[in-house]
């Protein structure tokens, strides 16, 4: 068996690394030059790590991997945790994006990669699927996955009409830098004024990483390092978060990140008789919430057990499809009660009810 994996992010490497595991012929298509990483830094809960181990990579993640324990904070720096949760509610591992990418690539095999190929279409049969790419080659396999992000190319042939959106008015800026005289405990996440958010951590190899966001943001007109400095200014009311202001003006200008959060509509379907949509390319997320790409690594792991609990995939797809969709119905549903928390207290709030159901009621839907 075969399956062509679109896409050489996170959530493709991963695929790739389970299907080989269960003895498939791998192949991921990645259309950058060079495996590599958008952003700075991700977090990855428990039920991330845990299908890492599963797969055999959970030791490597954890070397490059900085716990973090959760906290949040005003605008004046007084620190919240919602009462009635749990220490695990807010427990989750930080790991640099480049290290992480590189660790999984190693994984799947330099092998099993093709660089610089973007796929233009496929076409299904009874018996196999062919995908088509822009140079005019074509590959035959079992099953195509498409994890090829929020602008997915398989996505657009599948379900058309469902394009990425604008999250309207909703910026984020970041960096990743060596680390300096930033008290180490970091902010982990201020709940500023005029919707602004951010805060810092120290991650893998001694650098710091740092994030500030707005929803209702006007457009922004000046340089990154400029418009990162307005908001997190709102994250300052009496100057206890001055450390996260230098952090952002000793940043180079060319290493801070700039990005229009965009997101993926609810979809009429995932799956078809052999493709499947997987991560971001079936539900690009917000990142408020800072669990899309563990959501994503949550779905390998539903869709290689279908696999393997199915003898054929008219069967496991539809299963995949089943188990998922209505899991992100709920996700989108806390998500939203994230977003338009009112404060630092209300915040806490949403996020420790986020939180606990991904790592318990929706931890054991994935493992249905």
């Amino acid at each position: 068996m075969k399956v062509i994996i679109a896409g050489g992010g996170i959530v493709g490497l991963t695929t790739g690394i389970a299907f080989r595991a269960i003895g498939w012929e791998v192949l991921v298509c990645e259309q950058a030059p060079e495996i590599r990483a958008a952003g700075a830094a991700i977090g990855l809960w428990r039920n991330a790590l845990d299908v890492f181990a599963e797969f055999g990579v959970g030791d490597a993640i954890h070397a490059i991997g900085t716990p973090v324990e959760t906290w949040f904070y005003d605008g004046r720096g007084e620190r919240f945790r919602a009462p009635g949760f749990d220490q695990a509610d807010h427990a989750f591992v930080l790991v640099p994006r480049p290290e992480l990418n590189r660790q999984l690539a190693a994984a799947v095999g330099a092998e099993n990669i093709r660089l610089d190929t973007r796929i233009r279409s496929f076409e299904e049969e009874a018996d196999h699927i062919t995908v088509c790419f822009d140079d005019g080659t074509t590959e035959r396999a079992d099953l195509l996955v498409g994890a090829d992000g929020v602008y997915s190319a398989v996505r657009a042939q599948l379900v058309p009409g469902h394009a990425a959106q604008e999250h309207q008015g909703h910026h984020v800026w970041r960096g990743m830098l060596a680390s300096g005289d930033e008290p180490p405990q970091g902010s982990i996440l201020t709940v500023g004024n005029q919707r602004t958010r951010g805060g810092y951590a120290r991650t893998y190899g001694n650098q710091v990483v740092w994030m500030v966001n707005q929803f209702d943001s006007p457009l922004p007109t000046g340089s990154n390092k400029e418009e990162a400095l307005l908001r997190a200014a709102h994250l300052n009311e009496n100057g206890w978060n001055d450390p996260l202001l230098r952090l952002i003006e000793r940043t180079p200008e060319t290493q801070i990140l700039h990005n229009q959060i965009m997101f993926v509509p609810s979809l009429p379907r995932w799956t078809s008789a052999r493709v499947a949509l997987i991560g971001d390319a079936a539900h690009g997320l917000s990142p408020h919430i800072s669990a899309g790409g563990t959501l994503g690594v949550e779905d390998v792991r539903v869709l290689v057990q279908a696999v393997l609990r199915y003898d054929e995939l008219a069967a496991a797809l539809p299963a995949y499809e089943a188990n998922r969709m209505p899991h992100y119905a709920r996700v989108h549903e806390l998500a939203a009660a994230v977003e338009w928390a009112g404060n630092a207290r209300e915040y806490a709030r949403e996020y420790a009810t986020f939180s606990h159901w991904m790592l318990n009621e929706g931890y054991r839907a994935s493992r249905a």
